[in-house]
């Protein structure tokens, strides 16, 4: 018998397609020139649709980044789940996810988040309005981190929430040089984040 969806259920996996087509969408068109019609189209929704769970195009694109981010940490978290210690075979694991996450989702992801800080830098109305959302965004990466790292018996050196902004700071940045530049950046980076933690004595 065909199992019956909930309210909750498809209101869910509405959401997820809005995601997905705001996603597809911002990557080829930049967040500026993407409009709420474009996304609806591709999800196959009305704009009514979007308004129904987003107040605005800012909302929908930090939801899209808060995703992105949960992923992103997910992937290493399935790395460093079962060892007792962070060496370097470990590091060279995270690495490789890192950069093949980062080129399945190609440079015109990457560039979005810089984008996206630069449209915040020129509209301080929107920036404002998105501020408690950027600032919960980068609270929960911080604990997200933190209970990782405090898995494997260490702690960070830094505040977590100085951290998290670090993170979400340098990514993209990361991301876009090494595709445009042709080189690897992912160790080498992921080796000065790795100086902020204090090992397990």
């Amino acid at each position: 018998m065909p199992e019956r969806w909930t309210r909750e259920r498809r209101l869910s996996h509405t959401r997820s397609l809005l995601l997905d087509a705001a996603e597809q969408v911002f990557a080829e068109k930049g967040f500026t020139p993407a409009t709420l019609d474009d996304i609806a189209d591709t999800a196959g929704y009305t704009k009514g649709a979007i308004y129904a769970h987003f107040e605005t195009k800012e909302d929908l694109f930090l939801e899209v980044c808060d995703r992105h981010w949960r992923r992103y940490f997910e992937t290493f978290v399935d790395v460093l789940a079962d060892t007792a210690r962070v060496g370097q075979a470990e590091l060279d694991e995270v690495a490789r996810r890192w950069r093949e996450l980062s080129v399945e989702r190609g440079p015109g992801q990457a560039a979005l988040g810089l984008e996206f800080l630069l449209y915040l830098a020129r509209n301080p109305d929107v920036r404002d309005r998105v501020a408690a959302q950027r600032a919960a965004a980068v609270a929960d990466l911080g604990s997200f981190v933190t209970e990782g790292i405090e898995r494997l018996g260490g702690a960070l050196s830094i505040p977590s929430t100085t951290f998290a902004q670090i993170l979400i700071a340098t990514s993209d940045s990361v991301a876009l040089s090494s595709a445009l530049d042709e080189i690897d950046l992912y160790r080498p980076v992921l080796a000065m984040y790795l100086s902020a933690f204090e090992r397990p004595k």
